[in-house]
């Protein structure tokens, strides 16, 4: 059970795992009011940023679930680089069904909403480990306008058009599950720009250091068309944010 060598090759220099900047991920810890001793768990953890900075930063504590054996191992080593490592934990296994043992304040999918098959799914999944009046995070991509046709949207690594919304629709979607939204943190183009285009130089430094992989054909053409699809198609349609719920 891990996420296929592609992932963490393409993002192998990253301990945020979505388009957030450092800077919007502690201003959204700034925002949520956490306060010490707040029990989170986060669902597809990735490097176990999140938890390790805001454990630092807020006193918070929690639990990390990812699939990649790669990043629980780089989360565990930030944790400790930190000095919270007695209060979060990173666990390697699938965070699809995953379930806290008690009620946590904050529970968390910050950009991996497969794991509960789309945003209803995954606030499902999540509201079954939150305690009432806690804070619910989800990280989803949304449309920052339409695409004119299924080309784009599979060019914005989308399956379909229906896949995301316009944000207006997104929050129409969180509304009509049942939750009221409280904060929220959207990355600008300049921050996708960071989180991809130092996935290019991750993907050259990868093919230097290992011309006879038998990964190098799919890591080259990755590098070959990655940069004109994103300019062309990523940055100008897709928009990615982070939505704080509470449940009415």
């Amino acid at each position: 059970m891990d996420l296929p060598r592609i992932f963490t090759i393409r993002e192998s220099s990253h301990r945020i795992h979505n388009p957030l900047t450092e800077v919007k991920l502690a201003a959204l810890g700034a925002a949520l009011r956490l306060a010490p001793g707040t029990r989170a768990l986060d669902l597809a953890s990735g490097s176990g940023e999140m938890l390790s900075t805001w454990a630092r930063d807020h006193g918070i504590t929690g639990t990390g679930v990812d699939i990649s054996t790669v990043f629980t191992e780089a989360a565990r080593a930030r944790a400790a680089e930190l000095g919270v490592a007695d209060r979060v934990e990173f666990i390697h296994g699938d965070a699809a069904g995953h379930v806290a043992d008690e009620p946590v304040d904050l529970a968390a999918c910050v950009g991996a909403t497969w794991i509960g098959s789309g945003v209803a799914g995954t606030t499902e999944l999540l509201d079954r480990s939150l305690r009432p009046g806690g804070v619910m995070l989800i990280g989803e991509p949304y449309w920052r306008r339409t695409p004119p046709d299924k080309e784009t949207a599979v060019a914005c690594q989308a399956t379909a058009i229906a896949d995301f919304q316009e944000l207006p629709d997104l929050m129409g979607t969180f509304h009509d599950l049942g939750y009221d939204i409280v904060e929220m943190m959207l990355a600008d183009q300049d921050s996708w720009d960071r989180y991809t285009a130092a996935q290019w130089l991750n993907l050259r430094l990868w093919l230097d250091r290992n011309p006879d992989d038998d990964l190098v054909p799919e890591v080259r053409e990755e590098l070959a068309t990655a940069p004109a699809r994103y300019t062309r198609f990523t940055r100008e349609y897709l928009g990615w944010g982070v939505f704080a719920l509470m449940k009415r």
